[in-house]
Protein backbone atom coordinates (compact mmCIF):
# COMPACT_ATOMS: atom_id res chain seq x y z
CA UNK A 1 0.00 0.00 0.00
CA UNK A 2 1.52 3.31 -0.88
CA UNK A 3 0.40 6.06 1.09
CA UNK A 4 0.53 9.79 -0.23
CA UNK A 5 2.56 12.24 1.40
CA UNK A 6 1.80 15.27 -1.28
CA UNK A 7 -0.43 18.50 0.13
CA UNK A 8 -3.41 17.60 -1.30
CA UNK A 9 -4.74 20.42 -3.89
CA UNK A 10 -8.09 20.52 -2.57
CA UNK A 11 -9.94 21.08 0.53
CA UNK A 12 -12.47 19.44 2.05
CA UNK A 13 -12.62 21.52 5.54
CA UNK A 14 -15.57 21.06 7.44
CA UNK A 15 -16.88 18.23 5.48
CA UNK A 16 -17.59 15.30 7.10
CA UNK A 17 -17.45 11.66 5.23
CA UNK A 18 -17.79 8.24 4.97
CA UNK A 19 -15.75 5.79 3.63
CA UNK A 20 -16.07 1.92 3.40
CA UNK A 21 -13.09 -0.92 3.33
CA UNK A 22 -10.82 1.77 4.96
CA UNK A 23 -8.40 -0.71 6.53
CA UNK A 24 -6.30 -1.18 3.31
CA UNK A 25 -5.73 -0.36 -0.39
CA UNK A 26 -7.78 2.07 -2.16
CA UNK A 27 -9.55 2.82 0.82
CA UNK A 28 -6.76 3.93 3.05
CA UNK A 29 -5.70 5.91 0.11
CA UNK A 30 -8.89 7.32 0.13
CA UNK A 31 -8.82 7.98 3.38
CA UNK A 32 -5.31 9.40 3.90
CA UNK A 33 -6.17 12.09 1.31
CA UNK A 34 -9.42 13.36 2.93
CA UNK A 35 -8.02 13.64 6.31
CA UNK A 36 -4.91 15.61 4.25
CA UNK A 37 -7.57 17.45 2.80
CA UNK A 38 -9.22 18.39 5.72
CA UNK A 39 -11.95 16.22 5.83
CA UNK A 40 -13.35 14.45 9.23
CA UNK A 41 -13.90 10.77 8.59
CA UNK A 42 -15.98 7.58 10.07
CA UNK A 43 -14.28 4.70 8.46
CA UNK A 44 -15.47 1.23 8.65
CA UNK A 45 -14.02 -2.35 7.39
CA UNK A 46 -13.17 -6.02 9.05
CA UNK A 47 -9.38 -5.71 9.54
CA UNK A 48 -9.11 -4.17 12.61
CA UNK A 49 -5.19 -3.58 13.26
CA UNK A 50 -6.00 -2.37 9.34
CA UNK A 51 -8.95 -0.23 10.33
CA UNK A 52 -6.49 0.71 13.66
CA UNK A 53 -3.68 1.94 11.57
CA UNK A 54 -5.95 3.90 9.39
CA UNK A 55 -7.55 5.88 12.14
CA UNK A 56 -3.86 6.84 13.30
CA UNK A 57 -2.85 8.05 10.20
CA UNK A 58 -6.28 10.18 9.92
CA UNK A 59 -5.53 11.81 13.42
CA UNK A 60 -1.95 12.53 12.76
CA UNK A 61 -3.08 14.57 9.98
CA UNK A 62 -5.25 16.53 12.59
CA UNK A 63 -8.90 15.20 11.62
CA UNK A 64 -11.12 13.46 13.66
CA UNK A 65 -11.95 9.89 13.17
CA UNK A 66 -14.08 6.88 14.10
CA UNK A 67 -13.71 3.66 12.99
CA UNK A 68 -16.35 1.12 13.30
CA UNK A 69 -15.46 -2.58 13.17
CA UNK A 70 -18.80 -4.53 10.65
CA UNK A 71 -19.24 -6.74 8.02
CA UNK A 72 -21.07 -5.07 4.71
CA UNK A 73 -22.50 -7.95 4.22
CA UNK A 74 -25.08 -8.40 6.12
CA UNK A 75 -28.24 -6.09 6.26
CA UNK A 76 -27.48 -5.23 9.68
CA UNK A 77 -23.85 -4.36 9.66
CA UNK A 78 -24.79 -1.88 6.94
CA UNK A 79 -27.57 -0.09 8.75
CA UNK A 80 -24.99 -0.02 12.11
CA UNK A 81 -22.34 1.91 10.40
CA UNK A 82 -24.77 4.33 8.42
CA UNK A 83 -26.75 4.71 11.79
CA UNK A 84 -23.15 5.24 14.16
CA UNK A 85 -21.67 7.90 11.58
CA UNK A 86 -24.88 9.95 11.98
CA UNK A 87 -24.78 9.78 15.50
CA UNK A 88 -20.83 10.99 15.05
CA UNK A 89 -21.60 13.54 12.69
CA UNK A 90 -25.30 14.61 12.75
CA UNK A 91 -24.99 14.67 9.08
CA UNK A 92 -22.89 12.95 6.40
CA UNK A 93 -21.43 15.25 3.92
CA UNK A 94 -19.30 12.39 1.30
CA UNK A 95 -20.41 8.77 1.26
CA UNK A 96 -17.46 6.82 -0.73
CA UNK A 97 -18.64 2.93 -1.28
CA UNK A 98 -15.33 1.66 -1.26
CA UNK A 99 -15.37 -1.97 0.13
CA UNK A 100 -15.75 -4.88 -2.16
CA UNK A 101 -15.24 -8.28 -2.63
CA UNK A 102 -14.25 -10.49 -5.65
CA UNK A 103 -13.93 -14.58 -6.33
CA UNK A 104 -12.62 -15.93 -9.42
CA UNK A 105 -14.73 -18.67 -11.08
CA UNK A 106 -16.31 -19.17 -14.73
CA UNK A 107 -19.90 -18.99 -14.95
CA UNK A 108 -20.08 -23.06 -14.63
CA UNK A 109 -18.08 -22.65 -10.99
CA UNK A 110 -19.86 -20.02 -9.53
CA UNK A 111 -21.82 -21.05 -6.23
CA UNK A 112 -24.87 -19.28 -4.76
CA UNK A 113 -22.89 -18.45 -1.65
CA UNK A 114 -20.36 -16.62 -3.43
CA UNK A 115 -22.73 -15.29 -5.82
CA UNK A 116 -25.04 -13.77 -2.90
CA UNK A 117 -21.86 -12.37 -0.99
CA UNK A 118 -20.69 -10.55 -3.58
CA UNK A 119 -24.19 -9.02 -4.49
CA UNK A 120 -24.61 -8.35 -0.61
CA UNK A 121 -21.50 -6.32 -0.41
CA UNK A 122 -20.83 -4.99 -3.79
CA UNK A 123 -24.59 -3.78 -4.75
CA UNK A 124 -26.34 -4.32 -1.31
CA UNK A 125 -24.25 -2.27 0.88
CA UNK A 126 -23.64 0.66 -1.38
CA UNK A 127 -27.87 1.08 -1.46
CA UNK A 128 -28.26 0.54 2.27
CA UNK A 129 -25.41 2.82 3.01
CA UNK A 130 -27.35 5.28 0.77
CA UNK A 131 -30.63 4.69 2.12
CA UNK A 132 -29.36 5.94 5.67
CA UNK A 133 -27.17 9.05 4.65
CA UNK A 134 -29.08 10.30 2.10
CA UNK A 135 -31.89 11.86 4.02
CA UNK A 136 -29.56 13.97 5.64
CA UNK A 137 -27.75 15.26 2.66
CA UNK A 138 -31.77 16.09 0.88
CA UNK A 139 -32.11 17.93 4.09
CA UNK A 140 -29.02 20.77 3.78
CA UNK A 141 -29.31 20.45 -0.05
CA UNK A 142 -25.88 18.99 -0.48
CA UNK A 143 -23.91 15.99 -0.78
CA UNK A 144 -21.92 13.81 -2.67
CA UNK A 145 -22.08 10.12 -3.36
CA UNK A 146 -19.43 8.27 -5.03
CA UNK A 147 -18.92 4.19 -5.65
CA UNK A 148 -15.81 2.55 -6.25
CA UNK A 149 -16.69 0.13 -9.05
CA UNK A 150 -14.58 -1.26 -11.73
CA UNK A 151 -13.91 -1.69 -15.48
CA UNK A 152 -14.78 -5.11 -14.97
CA UNK A 153 -18.37 -3.76 -14.50
CA UNK A 154 -18.21 -2.20 -18.57
CA UNK A 155 -16.11 -5.37 -20.26
CA UNK A 156 -16.23 -8.77 -19.11
CA UNK A 157 -12.83 -10.58 -17.77
CA UNK A 158 -13.19 -14.14 -17.68
CA UNK A 159 -13.54 -15.71 -14.24
CA UNK A 160 -15.33 -12.60 -12.63
CA UNK A 161 -18.90 -13.06 -13.55
CA UNK A 162 -20.45 -12.29 -9.76
CA UNK A 163 -17.93 -9.43 -9.37
CA UNK A 164 -19.16 -7.98 -13.03
CA UNK A 165 -22.52 -8.40 -12.42
CA UNK A 166 -22.58 -6.81 -8.85
CA UNK A 167 -20.25 -3.43 -10.72
CA UNK A 168 -22.52 -3.63 -13.47
CA UNK A 169 -25.30 -2.52 -11.23
CA UNK A 170 -23.16 -0.57 -8.94
CA UNK A 171 -22.90 1.33 -12.42
CA UNK A 172 -26.60 1.56 -13.23
CA UNK A 173 -27.28 2.20 -9.54
CA UNK A 174 -25.08 4.92 -9.43
CA UNK A 175 -26.94 6.67 -12.13
CA UNK A 176 -30.27 6.34 -10.28
CA UNK A 177 -29.17 8.21 -7.67
CA UNK A 178 -28.01 10.61 -9.83
CA UNK A 179 -31.51 10.90 -11.82
CA UNK A 180 -33.59 11.08 -7.95
CA UNK A 181 -30.93 12.96 -6.27
CA UNK A 182 -29.46 15.99 -8.18
CA UNK A 183 -32.21 18.08 -8.40
CA UNK A 184 -30.85 18.26 -4.11
CA UNK A 185 -27.74 19.32 -5.01
CA UNK A 186 -26.53 15.65 -4.50
CA UNK A 187 -23.97 14.58 -6.98
CA UNK A 188 -23.43 10.75 -7.47
CA UNK A 189 -20.49 8.87 -9.89
CA UNK A 190 -18.65 5.90 -9.97
CA UNK A 191 -15.05 5.43 -10.25
CA UNK A 192 -14.30 2.12 -12.27
CA UNK A 193 -10.91 1.44 -12.23
CA UNK A 194 -8.79 -1.48 -14.24
CA UNK A 195 -6.41 -3.96 -12.28
CA UNK A 196 -4.98 -1.50 -9.01
CA UNK A 197 -2.13 -3.03 -7.40
CA UNK A 198 -3.81 -3.32 -3.80
CA UNK A 199 -3.47 -6.85 -2.07
CA UNK A 200 -6.69 -8.04 -3.72
CA UNK A 201 -4.97 -6.89 -7.19
CA UNK A 202 -2.14 -8.79 -6.31
CA UNK A 203 -3.90 -12.03 -5.33
CA UNK A 204 -5.76 -12.02 -9.14
CA UNK A 205 -3.00 -10.62 -11.19
CA UNK A 206 0.05 -11.26 -9.59
CA UNK A 207 1.36 -13.89 -11.34
CA UNK A 208 3.12 -13.04 -14.31
CA UNK A 209 1.37 -15.26 -16.25
CA UNK A 210 -1.53 -13.72 -16.02
CA UNK A 211 -0.83 -10.32 -15.57
CA UNK A 212 1.28 -10.19 -17.94
CA UNK A 213 -0.97 -11.07 -20.81
CA UNK A 214 -3.62 -8.20 -18.89
CA UNK A 215 -1.37 -5.60 -19.10
CA UNK A 216 -0.26 -5.89 -22.71
CA UNK A 217 -3.82 -5.41 -23.68
CA UNK A 218 -3.43 -1.70 -22.22
CA UNK A 219 -2.20 0.68 -24.02
CA UNK A 220 -0.29 2.36 -20.76
CA UNK A 221 1.48 -1.00 -20.40
CA UNK A 222 0.58 -1.10 -16.44
CA UNK A 223 -1.79 -1.84 -14.05
CA UNK A 224 -2.75 1.42 -11.51
CA UNK A 225 -1.62 2.30 -8.20
CA UNK A 226 -4.28 3.15 -5.41
CA UNK A 227 -3.38 6.62 -5.37
CA UNK A 228 -4.48 7.15 -9.09
CA UNK A 229 -8.21 6.20 -7.65
CA UNK A 230 -8.08 8.24 -4.72
CA UNK A 231 -7.15 11.50 -6.55
CA UNK A 232 -9.94 11.14 -8.48
CA UNK A 233 -12.00 10.45 -5.74
CA UNK A 234 -11.07 13.39 -3.81
CA UNK A 235 -11.79 15.47 -6.64
CA UNK A 236 -15.17 13.87 -7.06
CA UNK A 237 -15.75 14.72 -3.41
CA UNK A 238 -14.90 18.35 -3.90
CA UNK A 239 -16.79 21.34 -4.99
CA UNK A 240 -15.43 21.15 -8.22
CA UNK A 241 -16.98 18.43 -9.55
CA UNK A 242 -20.19 20.29 -8.35
CA UNK A 243 -21.77 19.84 -12.34
CA UNK A 244 -20.40 16.29 -12.84
CA UNK A 245 -22.91 13.58 -12.10
CA UNK A 246 -24.27 10.03 -12.83
CA UNK A 247 -21.04 9.55 -14.22
CA UNK A 248 -19.07 6.53 -14.87
CA UNK A 249 -15.63 7.37 -15.01
CA UNK A 250 -13.00 4.41 -15.98
CA UNK A 251 -8.95 4.49 -14.81
CA UNK A 252 -8.04 2.08 -16.74
CA UNK A 253 -4.66 3.04 -18.67
CA UNK A 254 -6.85 3.20 -22.42
CA UNK A 255 -7.79 -0.43 -21.80
CA UNK A 256 -11.86 0.24 -22.20
CA UNK A 257 -10.71 2.69 -25.51
CA UNK A 258 -9.09 -0.37 -27.62
CA UNK A 259 -10.85 -3.57 -28.89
Amino acid sequence: MIISNSTPRISLKNQRALITGASRGIGAEIAALFAGAGADLVITGRDVSGLEATQQMVEKAGSRCLSLVSDLRTVEGAHFVGNKALEFFGTVDILVNNAGIVYIESLLETTVEHWEETQNLNLRAPLLLAQTVVPKMIEQRRGKVINISSIAGVLAPEGHAAYSASKAGLNLLTQMMAAEWAQFNIQANAVAPTVILTAMGQQVWGEPAKGDPMKARIPSRRFGEPIEVADLVLFLASSLSDFICGQVIRVDGGLSAVC
